[in-house]
């Protein structure tokens, strides 16, 4: 009975040992098309999507649009590499669009004149957890990309936001 007992226990401790930690909080680090750093985003998971708090520097005065896009590289200086906006549901681009928007749009953020952004946003539907929505899915991951015009909400396919500025890698690795 003790071998049984025993032949028992390991099983359930090495599935234990080997099952990864979910993450729910993430600070991603933020650079702009010269590769210098412009600040952080943390990533922090609730119940209905993800809070995101940003502490940035050194982005032009004005509004920006901010968007989720489907690839974690950021290659400068146009950050091309991070793909399209993400959505997974194929739906047309914009907070405001009826038949939309992207997992990825998110809400324009307003630059003070001394080049500083802090709030937050609520992204909902987003999550940190595996499946369909996660932000850390790939290997990989997604990215964060600021805009140097804010995103009007309904034009495909990025809002007429213009030129991306900056961006930043959300991954399970960084």
């Amino acid at each position: 009975m003790k071998k049984l007992l025993l032949i028992g226990t390991v099983p359930f401790f090495l599935l234990t040992g080997c099952m990864e930690k979910e993450i729910s909080n993430k600070e991603v680090k933020v650079y702009n098309a010269d590769g210098d750093s412009i600040g952080t985003v943390k990533l922090k998971e609730q119940a209905d999507g993800i809070e995101f708090t940003y502490n940035l520097s050194g982005l032009p005065p004005g509004e920006h649009g901010v968007h989720i896009h489907e690839m974690g590289i950021c290659k400068a200086p146009n950050f091309k590499s991070a793909g399209n906006h993400l959505d997974p549901d194929k739906k047309k681009h914009g907070l405001l669009n009826p038949k939309g928007p992207h997992l990825g749009d998110m809400k324009n953020i307003v630059v003070e004149d001394d080049q500083t952004y802090t709030g937050t946003d609520m992204v909902p539907q987003v999550t940190l957890k595996e499946g369909k929505t996660s932000l850390v899915k790939r290997m990989d991951g997604s990215s964060l990309i600021i805009t140097e015009q804010g995103d009007d909400g309904m034009t495909e396919p990025s809002g007429n936001s213009g030129k991306r500025i900056a961006c930043g890698v959300i991954s399970k690795k960084h």
